[in-house]
């Protein structure tokens, strides 16, 4: 066993000693040590239930003969983070996430580890984790939150809640109708309802091989998810055995897998951050032009929100990720050959696996669209590339046009779309907000969801050096490549340049001719860094650009 180094013969009788201090048995450090790495803590709703799993996931191990031995890997509430500076230390948590966690595995050479993530960077943080330390892995997520129900029984969730916040500045919405949102558009524990950066990550873990059926969709209050965690833990103990470990599942094969899924679902654009950030520790290059590829041939079978209405739980029920999967191997999408952490192919998981409602999983004849939910578009104002959920992006605003309204922050584009200084044609420019210029590369819900809330998100077109959240919808742009503090073309943009958007054609250019865009190339300085100490200033030196995954070098 590979913790024989920590617990067999004479020279590790120091670390016998240590290990018994803890409390455990000759018998216990015997079998197969497996760490289990919990994000539990008491200020993400979708953590607050993670202790929960990792009794069951401790369960499972020792009801298969391992030791199971629990340590901690932090997470951050998007939600709660957004719209201050908090949320600059988001993006940054994935890579501290990632580094902690090989730390404390190698330090202490386990045979195996559980993964319990749930939230938005600590699924791809732990999964980065995993390809590093490549001992026998599985993942099992704290599960979605149930969407919630306003006064009027109509259902709801966080997207609606930032856009309720719009409408309100608007004079749409009365102060009882925000508190009606407030109240009830979070109501269990869980990653928010819709399909998110969580639970499109949690998705995907699925779809990339890495965890057993229902890790995705499987909400967080119910019992199903207890007993997935202790299959979760019972099985990380027969790939033990068979030495089945995260390298041999996360192949290029099972990424393209993974992104074909994703233009299925209509996931978050933070996919496009993450999985090519896990797949570089893999050792594989992900390109933005490989995702179009996909997209291309891949059909967009699922609207959930904030595309459409149906939640989660709806997924969960029609089938989940696996319904889809097999709606997609039929059509022969995806290599069923991979391998899993189920000791099996995907070919022989998709056995049986049935979509119950064909309004919640399209069918393959039947899509929402022919094409998939992420588009890569490229121009002279992103040559290396940006990305926009095309799937939630109203038909109006599929082609447009319109007048650039620049800003060099979010706090001043929000402050600017909450006092009505934003109109109809509008193509708004946030930069200086990418991984090197924020630093952290914020998520801008609040902006998109005010356009949203205040009925402009058919008229108004959002564009940035920053991301999104999962929960964005409209024409919002993000991780325009390279960004503005790296000398990118958006940075030399003016209040009042059009911009031309052409999401089918997969092209978005600054109508400036190329003297003027010259002239102001040479004049450009860039501007002095917002935060010059601490972790977000060694971030900012070492990150790369976000068409990379925005990983460090």
């Amino acid at each position: 066993m590979r913790s024989d180094v920590i617990k067999s013969g004479i020279p590790a009788a120091p670390n016998r000693s240590l290990l018994y201090a803890l409390g455990y048995t000759k018998e216990e450090l015997e079998r197969p040590l497996i760490g289990v790495v919990c994000s539990y803590n008491e200020i993400v709703p979708g953590h607050m239930n993670l202790d929960k799993i990792a009794e069951a996931v401790k369960a499972g191990i020792r009801a298969a003969g391992g030791t199971p031995v629990e340590f901690p890997a932090i997470a951050v509430c998007d939600g709660i983070a957004m719209g201050h500076v908090g949320m600059k230390y988001s993006l940054v948590t994935r890579d501290l996430i990632a580094d902690s966690t090989e730390a404390m595995a190698m330090a202490h050479q386990f045979d195996g580890l559980v993964m319990i993530p749930n939230c938005d960077k600590n699924v791809p943080g732990l999964l980065m984790a995993a390809a590093r330390v490549n001992v026998p892995t599985v993942f099992v997520s704290g599960g979605p939150m149930l969407a919630g129900t306003l006064a009027d029984g109509s259902r709801t969730c966080l997207s609606h809640m930032f856009e309720a916040v719009g409408a309100h500045y608007a004079g749409k919405l009365d102060d009882e109708g925000l508190q009606d949102y407030e109240e009830n558009a979070c109501p269990t524990c869980g990653s928010c309802s819709g399909m998110y950066t969580a639970n499109s990550m949690n998705c995907l873990t699925e779809a990339i091989g890495m965890a057993l059926k229902g890790n995705g969709t499987i909400p967080a209050v119910w019992s199903a998810r207890l007993r997935l965690a202790k299959h979760a833990g019972m099985q990380v103990m027969e790939l033990v055995k068979k030495d089945i470990r995260p390298r041999d599942i996360m192949t290029a094969a099972a990424f393209h897998n993974a992104e074909t899924v994703d233009m299925a679902l209509g996931c978050s654009t933070n996919t496009m951050l993450h999985l090519p950030a896990i797949a570089h520790e893999c050792g594989i290059e992900l390109s933005f032009d490989m995702s179009n590829e996909i997209s291309g041939k891949t059909p967009n079978l699922c609207h959930l929100a904030p595309a459409g209405s149906t939640y989660m739980e709806d997924l969960e029920r029609a089938g989940g990720v696996h319904a889809v999967m097999a709606e997609l191997a039929e059509a022969g999408l995806l290599d069923t050959s991979v391998m899993t952490v189920t000791g099996k192919t995907l070919g022989e998981n998709l056995v049986g696996a049935v979509n119950r409602n064909p309004e919640v999983i399209r069918s393959i004849s039947n899509p929402f669209s022919k094409t998939g939910g992420i588009a890569v578009l490229k121009g002279n104002l992103a040559p290396d590339g940006c990305v926009v959920k095309q799937a939630a992006v109203a038909p109006e605003m599929m082609q447009h046009t319109g007048p650039a309204r620049v800003f060099d922050s979010e706090d001043d584009a929000i402050a600017a779309i909450y006092a009505g200084k934003i109109v109809a044609g509008d193509v708004v420019v946030i930069r200086y907000e990418g991984p090197k210029g924020g630093p952290g590369m914020r998520e801008m819900l609040n902006p998109t969801s005010a356009i949203a809330g205040m009925g402009l998100d058919k008229d108004v077109a959002l564009i940035t050096d920053g991301r999104f959240s999962g929960a964005t919808r409209g024409a919002s742009i993000g991780h325009v490549s390279p960004e503005a503090a790296s000398g990118g073309t958006i940075g030399l943009v003016h209040e009042g340049d059009l911009i031309a958007i052409d999401i089918p054609a997969h092209t978005i250019e600054l109508l400036v001719d190329e003297a003027e865009l010259a002239a102001r190339r040479a004049a450009w300085v860039c501007p002095e860094p917002r935060i010059k100490t601490g972790y977000l200033a060694r971030y900012a030196r070492l990150v790369s650009s976000a068409d990379r995954g925005a990983v460090l070098d």
